[in-house]
């Protein structure tokens, strides 16, 4: 059965099929809801990081969620992923970001937890500064390489793509040609060492693992690019959601579009079946590894859509909520079979 998690900014809903309609759940109601992650092996395992309140587990597929162990030193809890390739018995190793920008790693399901304090020590880390409080970063997301175990990339919200080739025991800093306003990172099993970034300046991507960078925003009409996915059968189909800037993108009334691209093709905006680009704000975007060829956008304030073809069109599910419940910001998006 395919499921939704959308952490809404105020709680985290729950999305699924009963008699042929999408009807959205809440849980955690009132939390601060942030970002949200499944177990790829396990994916009835569940974590939803707020901002202010810690990281929360489920074991249910989404049914109840508790907090997780100790060693998270910062409640403020804004990236979370899980690794497809290490794990320690039926566990995967579970990976957090905070604000302020710490990475931490736990190998018995979110039991315990341990800082990688060394990115802390990158030569760039006294520049990072997230606009909006500037006297801060955090980690935006945080992305395990699905072919090289210990291999990973950590994008700071405002300081660029880090990456560890040793499961976060040391960081190697930025690279030039990656793009410093680190929004969403994405990899695929089926294109070893490809990695993609959305960012505040643009769209960056790295085919030797993270060694070397190159931006690519042919055409790009809006730059400023938040949301980001990765066809599950393609890895050269990639949609993106941009807008011209932060202010638009995040607040209202908002400007953005989605755009294709498809292997060594210009960015080329889609407009079909979505809503239209002046009062939507950036979407999230999403795909489901069990359905090639399909994508999946939300918006800001909780609408869902879905395109059959890769990103060409798309179609705006009917999606139920509970009475009198409006989305406020939605940031952490999956889809996923369970």
């Amino acid at each position: 059965m395919m499921l939704m998690y959308l952490a809404s900014g105020d709680g985290l809903a729950l999305v699924r099929s009963t008699n042929g309609r999408l009807r959205a759940d809440l849980e955690l109601v009132g939390f601060p809801t942030q970002c949200v992650a499944v177990d790829p092996a396990r994916p009835e395992i569940g974590y939803c990081g707020t901002f202010g309140r810690g990281l929360y587990r489920t074991e249910n597929a989404g049914r109840s969620w508790t907090p997780v162990g100790s060693g998270i030193g910062s409640a403020e809890v804004t990236a979370v992923a899980v690794s497809a390739l290490e794990r320690n018995g039926e566990s995967g190793v579970v990976w957090a970001g905070t604000e302020p920008s710490a990475p931490y790693r736990s190998e018995d399901g979110g039991n315990q937890w341990i800082e990688r304090r060394t990115l802390r020590d990158l030569p760039s880390a006294p520049t990072w500064s997230f606009p909006p409080r500037p006297w801060t970063s955090h980690v935006r997301w945080i992305a395990p390489d699905p072919t090289e175990a210990r291999r990973l990339f950590v994008g700071i919200e405002l300081g660029g793509v880090m990456r560890s080739l040793d499961a976060g025991e040391t960081w190697e800093d930025r690279k030039p040609g990656s793009q410093h306003d680190a929004h969403t990172l994405r990899t695929h099993t089926a294109a070893p060492g490809h990695v993609y970034e959305a960012a505040g300046g643009g769209f960056a991507e790295s085919h030797d693992g993270g060694a070397t960078w190159q931006g690519f925003d042919s055409g790009l009409t809006r730059t400023y690019v938040w949301g980001l996915a990765v066809d599950p059968g393609d890895p050269g189909t990639a949609v993106v959601s941009a807008s011209p800037g932060p202010r638009q993108a995040h607040g209202e009334p908002g400007e953005a579009g989605i755009y294709r691209r498809a292997g060594d093709g210009v960015w080329i905006e889609v407009r079909a079946g979505l809503p239209p680009q002046q009062g939507t704000r950036a979407y999230v975007l999403a795909a489901n590894p069990a359905e090639p060829g399909v994508f999946y956008a939300a918006t800001r304030d909780g609408d869902v859509y879905r395109s059959p073809d890769a990103g060409l069109s798309w179609e705006r599910f009917d999606l139920s909520w509970p009475d009198g419940y409006r989305a406020p910001d939605v940031r952490g998006f999956v889809v996923f079979e369970a």
